[in-house]
């Protein structure tokens, strides 16, 4: 079973989700899931197969909030509850690096 190495990219974001999420900024429903993963990308390290799966749906179905107001910092309400989960789970980098993998081994 292969384990795939978590890109630098998907690091930074899960280190800023967990300073936001520290100062309050994730929202009501942000969920203990969104905290875990924000913890495990921010070690870096290395995920499973179980994993990468679950991140691409996790994007999947959250596309959606990148059009909310306050997902990108040139908006008000900065960062927003979604930037902040979108980022627990690797933000842009995540998404690019796990979209990316092929899952056939």
């Amino acid at each position: 079973m292969a384990d795939y190495k978590v890109p630098a990219g998907a690091i930074s974001a899960a280190k800023r989700a967990l300073k936001w999420i520290s100062e309050g900024k994730a929202g009501k429903g942000f969920t203990s899931v969104g905290r875990g993963r924000a913890n495990q990308l921010a070690k870096g390290g290395s995920v499973s197969r179980e994993t990468v799966v679950k991140m691409r749906a996790y994007f999947a179905r959250h596309m959606v909030d990148k059009k909310a107001e306050g997902f990108y910092a040139s908006q008000d309400g900065y960062p927003s509850p979604g930037r902040v989960a979108w980022d627990a789970w690797g933000g842009d980098a995540g998404r690019s690096w796990v979209n990316g993998l092929s899952l056939d081994d």
